[in-house]
């Protein structure tokens, strides 16, 4: 396979990837996600900010993640996001630590 041809499915599939997280899963928490997996919506959309940086094209945070979820933190929130237990946040501090913290 050519090099612009694996870009080209890489692309798609992450597309799918943002499609069924922000369309199809809304129900599933960023909290959750990142207590099982170790990345949540949020990371995909800072990762899109640092490969935008890499490039040179200035991106902040909330951009990116405007230009991920499709709308504003804040819409995104009062919309999807429930509130989550003392026992998922403990979990999250550590997973943040772990997958975040330490990469980052």
């Amino acid at each position: 396979m050519d090099k612009q041809t694996e870009i080209e499915l890489q692309a798609a599939a992450f597309r799918r990837l943002q499609k069924h997280l922000m369309e199809d899963r809304t129900d599933v928490q960023n909290i959750d996600m990142m207590n099982l997996a170790g990345f949540c919506r949020n990371c995909l959309s800072r990762w899109y900010q640092e490969a935008a940086n890499e490039k040179g094209i200035e991106m902040g945070k909330d951009e990116a993640r405007q230009i991920f979820y499709g709308m504003t933190m804040d819409e995104w929130k009062a919309n999807y996001q429930t509130e989550a237990s003392p026992d998922k946040q403990a979990a999250f501090k550590v997973a943040f630590d772990e997958n975040v913290t330490k990469k980052g």
